[in-house]
């Protein structure tokens, strides 16, 4: 390897740039988790060892606040500091002085001092200091016992003989005062006159928030929201209240406050020891007799410790929510607020803890001030905030977004789009929803839609969000939207698809339809979302239908109006359907009786959707209609169907939180059947009472004990029996159900047995029994059983008591199977599932596995793999090819180590947290980063990369461990190698440097071999503090960003290196990095710049090149050294489509390996001043591990076009 920089001193010198470092702004040290200690705490023992100290060191540890303390008592010997408390305070990212009584009679406390402070001014430390029973000017003059413990030191100076002592001894006390003085300065926390369980408690808060470092949250789109996102920060930030603070953003529905206290509440909960959002509160509470008590869960969850016992008691949870809420500084978002109940139940009376924020968004300006909180004397300072929408400009940008994507409409449509605007008046969702439905319409419609506008008389909202509703195609499409607005908003889509078919609506084309009109969605769970507004516009109509009436309506939704149509016995033949919960109306207490009869339905005789949740009905079923297709009847309280219920049409029965205790022997009993002989001879005949029965939902019915007479349920293609705590059996005739598609069984912990032949089923594509607890009948007591059978595969799982086997039969239908909390260890899965040749998903997390089980390579057509919250999980080894997702995120801190994939894998979707934080040690995701010790990488690798005379590899600063050297780990990715070490220069082989944090040159044409990468380096260090400007933490990179620009190809590629652990012993530091180049990417003649982007608190001393060569006669050597390297895909020279802005820059950062879009800071402005800064994908599956350009065989060279030259070599090469 030949490394040619002198040639770049012949032809570029005069190239070289020295412009200094660029103005910094406030942001997050790149050092941020380069630190082995969050605080150092310097105190006196003998006065606060076993006391204060003690009690504050506990609530850093809790608080998960790495802090060091030194456990050994002072032995006043005066002596130098101990090497390891110097360590530990320069390893530290702050320091807590506690300054006691007897703090300066220690040389050692002193000693303390003067380091921390000079690491103050250094290294960015962060100082409190703790004036403990002593006052701030006693410390600043030296008075009292401080001064009494000076004088002593004095003292012993002057009695010392040796004269070099003596000089020590002077220059000490010197600093000693100085130090002293410099302390006292700084702002500080006194204790008098406190308790000090609270000042400690303000302690933690104050040093959790200044160590934290968030995480940059992709932000939604805000456009004309400036000044209210200022004024929400402002009042967010301003700390002068001592009490809590409580902001009321008022405004009619759509104009913006969800998604405004969405934005603020992303940028600033981190700065909040506890946060907490609680969404679209009302439609919950609404929408469900408990979604109040959920919503209290929620809340309870995120801001204190809670046991996992659900309680059934606003009352209770109001109490705990106090409670928490008084004790800890919370950021507390309650969006969509309607009522006083609502915010009793989520605030209480008592009152916040002095410093919390809470945000509430609601359509009443006067609903906070009316809450029981402001009964009390101690109310909290209350502001309002009103959102008025957008001017005309705004308006115009947004709409023009969404129709045109772009700021300003598209030519020609000028004129239409000001009439919109001006129509809208302002309203984002208006504007929003109008736009997504004109983008690529004609002139022409636009003009149709705003004279349909104008010829309406209701609300301008209203209007739009109608103009969606009656462009749909068709009468179908219409009442499709109207029955999903009243009934099925929350409901998944194939279970809502079933019933509104059996209702003879076309739903496949209707529920597209509606989609593309943006009047519905579908959500992560295949749930139907409606936006409130839409929803409420869709109720309209039917209400429209008779605005005084109910009964005379299609659709009745409204509880209390439900109930009054029974009660008086009103409903007729055009009611279709009808919702009634009479635990909502036992909350309001709006009637005083609450029993009905049966025969209140008779004369419904079009009714076929029915959901009638805790009624007590008196009378005979056979008064229900005959046409019902969906009835739903929580809590029902008899012990098994009614036999007279009218059943020859029903398609969804929805049983769940009932008293029900068998579905077995109910329906084969002749005797029973010939009870209905009046109503339906045919029943006699094949005995089959749900012969059309396709759902069948008996989900937490705790009396529930076994499951049977599947024969009377020929049709059947849904049964859940979720939460069946009580089930214990499910019937062998199970396999009669031939249509059965889905099968959920989830947390059913007393089920003793599947059936065995459920694995004769042809037709299952969803198996669900997530958390299930199976009995010892199922176990087989052997260590190794592979027991393929005809008709099914096996999956063997683990019991917690010993981990013993058992078998089960599956499916070979399966498209999705779910295992999730099982207690499976990677030894409990047989060795081969070719079986489930169908299986497209597979859901393992919550187990204790760890490393993916090689059963998993047997899949053929695995799409979706799930180890999330696996804790154990370290390897996960060559996953299925064909996988399109793979999800490993965990909430626990663990990491999976290394992740190796097949080079002919599908293009996949990544679901980690990898990106967080890498933890210590090596580790290798194929395809994306590459983490190894210096002391691990080859020397071979090492010539090919031109790091031949290294500073560190010669000083011995490599350590076995890259966490314990001096120097960081090296790091691969992109194509990029590098690593960061101690340094005071550039090394001596680069010849060609720069002052300051560019340079630039021309590549020469000196060299006959080809270019094969750049080596370039930085030297850093730290500003002064007074030069460290404060402005929002998103103006500078958290870490050095080196960007590289090939002026004559118009190329520029920008590195964010990840965030690594180093302890920097000194005072400046080297970035060394090769980059891989090609000749398509360099050439000769190019003229190329190179520029380091700092952090806030960084400048770039000086940097260096230098170009890397090919030597000829090492050729087979570098390839094989490098290929493995070459061989990833999304690197220089390979496939960077997904890291290219819209403006042709690549932005090189490993987050965008698990996000669906590339954000731009305003620190990329400089680099990309034209490019917006939300820049969407379409693809979501687009990582390769490995190129696919000629992947015939391993260790082949491949080329192709406009790329550089890459080969697969074997792994062991690296």
């Amino acid at each position: 390897m030949v490394v040619l920089s002198e040639l770049l001193l012949e032809e570029s010198s005069s190239s070289s740039s020295t412009s200094g470092y660029s103005p910094s702004t406030h942001g997050h040290s790149s050092s941020t988790d380069a630190y082995r200690y969050d605080v150092f705490l310097s105190f006196r023992g003998v006065d606060t060892r076993h006391s204060f100290t003690n009690h504050l060191h506990k609530a850093l540890i809790d608080a998960d606040i790495n802090t060091f303390l030194d456990d050994e008592e002072e032995i006043e010997t005066g002596e130098d500091l101990k090497p390891e408390l110097e360590s530990a305070i320069k390893a530290s990212r702050a320091s807590i002085i506690v300054l006691s009584k007897n703090y300066a009679s220690s040389t050692w406390c002193l000693d303390e001092l003067v380091l921390i402070l000079e690491q103050r001014i250094t290294s960015n430390h962060i100082v409190i200091p703790i004036f403990y029973h002593v006052k701030p000017t006693h410390v600043r003059k030296q008075q009292s016992s401080f001064g009494d413990a000076m004088a002593k030191h004095k003292q012993t100076m002057e009695e010392e003989t040796n004269a070099y002592k003596r000089s020590q001894w002077a220059q000490k006390i010197v600093r000693w005062n100085k130090s002293l003085i410099e302390v006292s300065n700084l702002k500080g926390k006194d204790v008098k006159g406190r308790l000090e369980t609270k000042f400690i408690e303000e302690i933690v808060n104050d040093i959790h928030c200044r160590l934290h470092v968030p995480l940059r949250i992709a932000q939604p789109l805000l456009i004309g929201m400036e000044y209210h996102i200022h004024f929400v920060t402002s009042w967010l930030k301003d700390g002068s209240s001592h009490t809590a603070d409580i902001l009321t953003t008022l405004g009619m529905g759509g104009i913006g406050k969800t998604s405004l206290a969405k934005h603020v509440y992303g940028l600033y909960s981190h700065e909040f020891h506890i946060s907490s959002f609680i969404e679209d509160i009302t439609r919950k509470c609404d929408g469900k007799f408990n979604g109040l008590l959920d919503l209290q869960e929620q809340l309870c969850n995120d801001i204190s410790k809670t046991s996992s016992i659900r309680f059934h008691d606003v009352g209770i949870y109001t109490t705990k929510i106090e409670n928490a809420l008084a004790r800890k500084r919370v950021f507390l978002v309650l969006d969509d607020i309607t009522t006083i109940d609502q915010l009793d139940a989520l605030l209480g009376s008592k009152g916040f803890h002095p410093g919390s924020k809470i945000i509430i968004t609601t359509r009443d300006r006067w609903l906070t001030e009316s809450c029981a909180l402001f009964k009390t004397n101690n109310k909290p300072k209350h502001e309002r905030h009103l959102l008025l929408g957008l001017d005309e400009i705004q308006s115009l940008q947004l709409l023009s977004f969404h129709a045109f994507m772009c700021n300003y409409p598209k030519e020609g449509y000028e004129e239409v789009s000001y009439k919109l605007v001006k129509y809208c008046q302002g309203n984002p969702l208006a504007l929003v929803v109008l736009g997504k439905s004109l983008c690529n319409r004609d002139v022409a419609y636009w003009e149709g839609c705003i004279e349909g506008l104008n010829k309406e008389t209701s609300s301008h909202i209203n209007n739009v969000l109608r103009m969606s509703f009656d462009s749909l195609p068709s009468n179908n499409d219409k009442e499709l939207f109207k029955h999903i607005a009243c009934f099925f908003v929350g409901i998944d889509r194939d279970v809502s698809e079933t019933i509104l078919k059996a209702c003879d609506i076309i739903t496949r084309s209707g529920i597209t339809n509606l989609i593309d009109r943006y009047l519905l969605s579908i959500g992560s769970n295949n749930e139907l979302k409606m936006h409130q507004l839409v929803q409420e516009m869709g109720r309209l109509e039917v209400h429209q239908e008779s605005l005084d009436k109910p009964w005379k309506r299609s659709r009745i939704w409204c509880h209390k109006e439900s109930f009054r149509v029974l009660k008086q016995k009103k409903g007729k033949g055009n009611v279709l359907g009808l919702s009634l919960d009479m635990r909502m109306l036992e909350k309001e207490k709006s009637e005083a009786s609450f029993e009905l009869k049966t025969d209140a339905l008779s004369n419904m005789d079009s009714l076929m959707l029915l959901q009638i949740n805790y009624v007590h009905m008196e009378g005979s079923y056979e008064n229900f209609p005959g046409e019902l297709r969906g009835l739903r009847m929580h809590g029902f309280r008899l012990k098994s169907i009614p036999l007279d219920l009218p059943m020859m049409n029903l398609v969804a029965l929805d049983m769940s939180y009932s008293y029900i205790e068998s579905f077995v022997g109910c329906y084969s009993n002749i005797q029973r059947l010939e009870k209905r002989q009046k109503f339906d001879a045919l029943y006699l005949k094949d005995k089959k009472l749900f012969r059309s029965l396709k759902i069948l939902n008996l989900s937490f019915c705790k009396q529930l004990r076994s499951l049977g007479d599947f024969d009377q349920l020929p049709a059947l293609e849904r049964l859940i029996v979720r939460n069946c705590v009580g089930l214990v059996e499910v019937g062998e005739s199970i396999e009669q159900c031939i249509e059965l598609v889905f099968i959920d069984m989830s947390y059913c912990k007393k089920l003793e047995k599947l059936p065995r032949n459920i694995g004769m089923l042809k037709n299952v594509k969803t198996l669900l029994l997530d958390g299930c607890k199976l009995s010892d009948s199922q176990i087989e007591d052997m260590d190794m059983v592979i027991n393929i059978r005809t008709s099914s595969s096996v999956f063997m799982g683990a019991i917690p008591s010993d981990l013993k086997l058992f078998t089960v039969s599956l499916p070979r239908s399966l498209v999705r199977l779910s295992l999730v909390n099982n207690n499976l260890s990677t030894e409990c899965f047989p060795m081969d599932f070719s079986c489930l040749t169908m299986l497209k998903e597979l859901y393992l997390d919550y187990n204790p596995i760890n490393s993916m089980p090689s059963c998993m390579r047997t899949l053929p057509r695995l799409e979706i793999l799930s180890m999330a919250n696996c804790k154990k999980l370290k390897l996960v080894e060559h996953p299925p090819r064909t996988l399109s997702r793979l999800l490993l995120f965990s909430r626990h801190g663990s990491f999976v180590k290394k992740v190796v994939f097949d080079p002919e894998m599908s293009p996949l979707e990544l679901s980690s947290n990898w990106w967080i934080d890498f933890t210590p040690g090596s580790c290798e995701i194929e395809g994306m980063i590459k983490i190894q010790a210096m002391v691990g990488v080859k020397d071979k690798v090492l010539r090919s990369l031109g790091w031949i005379n290294v500073d560190f590899l010669n000083k011995g600063y490599v350590g076995p461990n890259p966490w314990e050297s001096k120097i960081q780990s090296m790091f691969y990715e992109f194509g990029i190698f590098s690593t960061k070490y101690e340094a005071e220069e550039i090394p001596s082989w680069f010849k060609y440097r720069s002052l300051g944090p560019s340079i630039s040159f021309t590549i020469p044409s000196s060299s006959p071999n080809n270019l094969t990468g750049l080596n370039f380096c930085s030297l850093h260090t730290l500003k002064p503090p007074d030069e460290w400007l404060l402005f929002p933490h998103d103006q500078f990179p958290s870490t050095p960003m080196t960007t590289i620009s090939n002026i004559t190809k118009n190329c520029t590629w920008i590195y964010e290196r990840h965030t690594d652990r180093v302890i920097e012993y000194g005072k400046c530091w080297l970035v060394l990095s090769h980059w891989m180049f090609g000749m398509n990417e360099m050439e000769v003649g190019d003229h190329v710049t190179i520029t380091v982007t700092s952090p806030y608190n960084e400048f770039v001393k000086d940097c260096g090149v230098s170009l890397v060569y090919d030597e000829v006669k090492n050729k087979d050597e570098e390839e094989d050294a490098l290929g493995y390297y070459k061989s990833w895909n999304h690197i220089i020279g390979g496939d960077l489509s997904p890291f290219q802005t819209t403006t042709g820059q690549y932005i090189l950062n490993n987050m965008r390996f698990f996000e669906s879009a590339i954000m731009l800071f305003p620190y990329h402005a400089k680099l990309i001043p034209d490019g917006p800064r939300y820049q969407g994908q379409k693809e979501v599956s687009w990582f390769r591990a490995f190129s696919q350009r000629n992947t015939g065989i391993i260790g082949s060279t491949r080329v192709g076009k406009g790329k550089s030259s890459r080969f697969y070599p074997s792994r062991e090469s690296t």
